[in-house]
């Protein structure tokens, strides 16, 4: 694979779109001008399961202003109705607690939410069951787990070589049910074309993806997909769960076409996005371990239980990484379901990876210390030589280079084995870490066209969509130094479906398809139009083919070191100090990317000691549904992070040698937390979050 050669790639270059965001001029969803617009708000079931019987609609309709009622009576049927998540108002069932059920469209926000406050809904309510725990008798194995992966794994006979391992452990693990809440809340606005040559259907979107939008929701009103339009050029974050359009892109589309070519404009409320907006589902997980007196792996079992909703299969791939990350002759990995009368989970940064590293990197620190091991010593002999799961050889496996440059760089060879050994004061201090892992993959089906300008100036156009990870700088970063130009010569257009194709920006794979997509077509511009190009002269490429794809194995790899404090008597805990160090290959821009890696960073925090939804198995809902109570880390929480990243280039990856950083920061954050609170208290907490009376034994 020929590499572009490095001139901007690498550097901190400013973020192209700082100053429209730090001025205020910068243009999300719900802030598009449009003419004449109207504002819906939705009316969601009180019940948990059921049917709706009635809906006296009369006092919202008499309210001025309100312009039209939907029910699940009357609003307009869908062309395709397999999708249980969007397939809304079809019919009168009621499937989780929170589900549309109906909306009000108004000439004002007030008025539509006043009027939908009027609108009352009779039920015939039946026993909906939202009860998530192991010892159900109902769980089930999907075909296949989320991205493809097969649902069980077995390679030898695991229990008889735990049965002969010198050393075991044999714990249960449990993440708790987390909601995304990217800043931006879910919002749409939705205009259908009274006619003319444009599109019929127009949708201004907070989504990750303009293409998936399209080519999903377009079939659903009986639409060709070029006759729907999806715009966003700016998204303020997804972490996933705007990866994929929900049941509120359906509701704003269908009240579109009851005021006749107005548009509609609708943004969920803060409360609304916990049942309306995707989530990650809670797990438990029971890990087994074997290994000889040496601390080598002879076993490996990895059994996990996941939360599905009845109206949508997820399967949360949280077991995958255990078939790849370290090395043992035997290893057994499940997955089953528990299917409720729940909302759908999807996507929330690094599916799979980040419960299921939090549970099997907590089990190595177990194992290292009943090996009497350093947990570091213990993951490097437990080296893999070749990818367990597939046989392939790494593109680049460097996690042992982040093991000991993050040991280095922490200071971990000052750490005494010995839990609660040190105090500073009222606080016992504690140092733990884990590793981390993401794999590294190219999403094919994105396209990049390259026009040269009579100004001098190249538009380079991809229909990608940048959620505020810094995709507009990257790209152009990409896009000159592929084309052999200065940064400000690239005049980058993304965030509409206008523009060639472009995957989803998800599973930290839109810098490496898109920018190979602008490598493929900066390329071919030159082969046709050489370095003099004539003013107009352009060209296309899609994202090539990898032809190292199926004969190496591709992830990026980390590790993560904390101290944590524990207050004595309080049991407050502090992270005080957090390390990352990552092997990510060939880093596209310096700042975005600490920033990307910190992100995930805090994101681990947060789950190791705040996030929680807790849903009320009485009524069938989540309760903490706002910022107050569901805790996340604030300012007071995070001290002193810093992210490094190897000196990496992959040459199996992409032309640019890079991978993507998206999520690998988050992924065993979360467990190096829960180690460094077992090193400073001796209280081994195997659930997150970690509450105080957790630690109430210690």
């Amino acid at each position: 694979m020929t590499l572009v050669e490095p001139k901007v790639i690498g550097t901190s270059a400013e973020r192209v779109d700082a100053h429209d965001k730090v001025t205020g001029t910068a243009v999300y969803a719900f802030e598009h001008s449009v003419d004449d617009p109207t504002y819906l708000f939705p009316i969601l079931s009180t019940i948990g399961r059921g049917r709706v019987t009635a809906m006296h609609t009369a006092d919202a309709e008499a309210l001025n202003g309100v312009l039209a009622v939907l029910t699940v009576f009357d609003a307009p049927r869908l062309a395709d109705t397999s999708d249980g998540e969007l397939a809304i108002l079809q019919d009168p069932e009621v499937h989780f607690r929170g589900q549309f059920v109906g909306a009000v469209v108004a000439e004002s926000p007030e008025v539509a939410r006043h009027g939908a406050s009027l609108v009352r809904v009779a039920y015939d309510a039946e026993a909906h069951d939202t009860d998530f725990r192991s010892g159900r008798d109902d769980l089930y194995a999907p075909e296949e787990v989320n991205a493809g992966f097969p649902t069980d794994t077995e390679d030898g006979d695991v229990g008889a070589a735990l049965a002969a391992a010198a050393v075991t452990v044999d714990e249960v693990y449990s993440t708790a049910m987390e909601h995304n809440n990217p800043m931006e809340p879910h919002a749409a606005i939705a205009r259908w074309a009274p006619g003319g040559t444009g599109p019929v259907l127009t949708l201004h979107d907070s989504t990750q993806g303009v293409h998936s939008v399209r080519k999903t929701l377009a079939p659903l009103f009986g639409l060709e997909v070029e006759q729907m339009g999806v715009i966003a050029p700016y998204v303020g974050g997804g972490f996933g769960s705007k990866g994929l359009p929900h049941a509120h892109d359906v509701l704003v589309v269908m009240a579109a076409q009851r005021v006749e070519g107005r548009p509609v404009k609708f943004a969920l409320t803060r409360q609304q996005m916990f049942a309306l907006s995707a989530y990650r589902t809670p797990t438990v997980q029971h890990i087994r371990l074997g290994a000889d007196a040496d601390g080598r792996l002879t076993a490996l079992s990895h059994e996990v239980i996941v939360q599905s909703a009845k109206i949508k299969e997820f399967a949360e791939q949280a077991a995958v990484p255990s078939r790849m990350m370290y090395s043992t002759p035997t290893r057994y990995t499940t997955h089953r379901l528990a299917s409720l009368d729940v909302p759908a989970p999807s996507w929330m940064r690094a599916p799979g990876e980040t419960p299921g590293m939090f549970a099997a990197e907590v089990a190595m620190d177990e194992l290292a210390e009943a090996c009497g091991l350093d947990p570091i010593e213990l993951r490097i002999r437990n080296e893999p030589e070749v990818d367990p799961s597939t046989g392939r050889p790494w593109s680049g496996r460097r996690l042992t280079d982040c093991l000991r440059e993050g040991s280095r760089r922490f200071g971990w060879a000052d750490r005494d084995a010995t839990a609660r050994a040190r105090s500073d004061s009222e606080w016992q201090v504690g140092m733990g870490m884990a590793s981390a892992t993401y794999p590294a993959n190219t999403s094919p089906g994105s396209v990049a066209r390259i026009v040269y300008e009579s100004d001098g100036t190249y538009t380079v156009q991809i229909g990608s969509v940048d959620i505020g990870t810094g995709a507009w700088t990257a790209l152009t970063q990409i896009a000159a130094d592929a084309l052999g130009c200065p940064l400000d010569a690239i005049a980058l257009q993304i965030g509409d479906t206008n523009l060639p194709s472009a995957t989803v920006a998800g599973g930290s794979t839109g810098t490496s398809s898109w920018g190979s997509a602008i490598v493929a077509a900066a390329r071919a511009f030159r082969d046709e139009h050489g370095t003099s190009p004539a003013p107009g002269a352009e060209a296309s490429a899609g994202t090539p083919g990898n032809p190292d794809a199926d004969r190496v194995a591709l992830h990026s790899f980390g590790a993560h070191f904390v101290e944590a404090h524990v207050h004595r008597d309080s049991c407050e805990i502090r992270v005080e100090r957090m390390l990352g160090v990552f092997a990510i290959g060939r880093v596209i821009n310096t700042r975005t990317v600490r920033s990307q890696l910190l992100g995930g960073m805090t994101m681990g925090i947060s789950m190791a000691l705040h996030e929680s939804s807790v849903n009320d198995p009485r009524f069938g809902h989540v309760v903490t549904q706002d910022l107050a109570s569901y805790h996340v880390s604030t300012h007071a929480d995070i001290r002193y992070l810093d992210a490094v990243c190897l000196d990496d280039v992959d040459e199996h990856a992409n032309p640019m040698g890079s991978k993507g950083v998206g999520e690998i920061g988050v992924v065993g954050a979360a467990a190096a937390v829960a180690n460094a609170v077992r090193h400073a208290t001796g209280v081994r907490v195997r659930k997150v979050p970690i509450h105080l009376d957790d630690l109430l034994p210690g």
